[in-house]
C-alpha cells in the first residue's frame, strides 16, 4: 500500500519528487518498527498504542521533535489515504498530537554580512564561481535549495530578466532576476559543461552533473564562513535574509509573499518579526504619541 500511496501522492497529488522521497522513507521507517516490535506488517492492525509506541522509540534514539512531528504528519496523510480507499475504518491518529517543541530563531544575515561577501574577489576557477554565484541566487532571488537544484535551462529568460521557478506542488512563480546576477549567469555560462543527461538544467557542478543538497549546502556554508561568524549558515538563512531586506526596504508583504512561493500570507508575516526590535526604534523616534511620552 505505501507504493500505491506514493503513487498518489506523486501522480494525483502532484508532489514534488522530495516531498515523495522524504514519505516514503517516514513511512519505511515505521513499517520496519511495526516488523520488529509486532511481527507483521499489517497497517490495519495499527492502533494508538503502536503509534506511540514509535513515538517513544523515535525520541529514545534522540530523534528531534521537530523530525517526529514529520513522521507523524506523513503517517497522517497515509492512514487518511487507507481510510479513502476503504483499507481501514478508522485512523490510528485521529486524537494523537503533534509534540509541542519551541523552533530555534532563524537569524538572517544582516545587510552588512551580505555587502562584505559582495565585494569579495571572486575568481572563476577552483569552482569557486559556482559557489559564489550560488550563494548569491539564493539571496537575490528567496529560492529553496531544491528549486534552485531543479531550475531548469530553459526557464532563465534573459531578455526579460527573470527566472521561472518550480515550487512545492508544482507551483509556478516569476522571480525578477538584476543585472549583477545576469551577468554572473553569463561568466557561468562560460565555463558550464553538462553532461548529456543534465543539459535541461540550469546548475551543473564540475563534473557536469544536476546540483544535489548536500553540494548547495557546503557551498553555502563555505562561502559564508568568509563574511560572518554566524554557526547558522544555509540555503534557508539566505532566503530568510532576501525575505527580511527586501521587507525591509519597503516592498509590500503581499508581493513578497509572491515571490516566496508562500501559500499562505501568514508565513511570510514571520519574516517581520525578525526586526521588531528595529520597529520599536522607528516607532519611538518617529511616532508622535511616543514623543509626547518622552515629554
Amino acid at each position: 500500500m505505501i507504493e500505491r500511496f506514493l503513487e498518489y501522492i506523486s501522480v494525483e497529488r502532484r508532489y514534488s519528487p522530495n516531498t515523495v522521497i522524504s514519505y516514503e522513507k517516514d513511512l519505511k521507517d515505521f513499517s520496519k518498527f511495526l516488523l520488529e516490535t509486532e511481527a507483521h506488517q499489517d497497517f490495519s492492525k495499527v492502533d494508538k498504542k503502536i503509534i506511540r509506541n514509535f513515538m517513544v522509540e523515535l525520541s529514545e534514539h534522540q530523534i528531534s521533535k521537530r523530525s517526529i512531528n514529520r513522521k507523524l504528519s506523513s503517517l497522517r496523510s497515509f492512514f487518511l489515504f487507507l481510510l479513502k480507499v476503504g483499507e481501514i475504518k478508522s485512523t490510528p491518529l485521529e486524537n494523537i498530537q503533534s509534540l509541542k517543541f519551541y523552533a530555534e530563531k532563524q537569524i538572517p544575515f544582516s545587510k552588512e554580512e551580505m555587502g562584505h561577501l559582495e565585494v569579495l574577489d571572486v575568481q572563476p576557477k577552483n569552482g569557486s564561481l559556482l559557489k559564489e554565484l550560488i550563494v548569491e541566487t539564493l539571496y537575490q532571488t528567496g529560492m529553496r535549495r531544491a528549486e534552485l537544484c531543479n531550475l531548469l535551462f530553459e526557464n532563465v529568460d534573459f531578455s526579460q530578466k527573470e527566472i521561472k521557478v518550480i515550487g512545492k506542488g508544482n507551483k509556478t512563480r516569476i522571480i525578477p532576476v538584476s543585472d549583477s546576477l545576469l551577468q554572473r549567469f553569463e561568466m557561468y555560462l562560460e565555463e558550464r559543461k553538462p553532461l548529456k543527461d543534465n543539459d535541461i538544467y540550469f546548475f551543473v557542478n564540475e563534473k557536469g552533473k544536476k546540483l544535489y543538497d548536500k553540494f548547495v549546502y557546503s557551498a553555502v556554508n563555505s562561502y559564508l564562513s568568509l563574511v560572518t561568524s554566524k554557526t547558522k549558515k544555509s540555503p534557508h538563512i539566505l532566503r530568510h535574509s532576501f525575505a527580511t531586506h527586501v521587507l525591509e526596504n519597503g516592498a509590500e508583504i503581499s508581493k513578497v509573499k509572491k515571490l516566496m512561493g508562500h501559500s499562505s500570507l501568514a508565513s511570510t508575516q514571520v519574516y517581520t518579526d525578525a526586526n521588531i526590535e528595529q520597529l520599536k526604534k522607528v516607532f519611538n523616534s518617529a511616532h508622535p504619541r511616543a514623543k509626547k511620552s518622552r515629554l
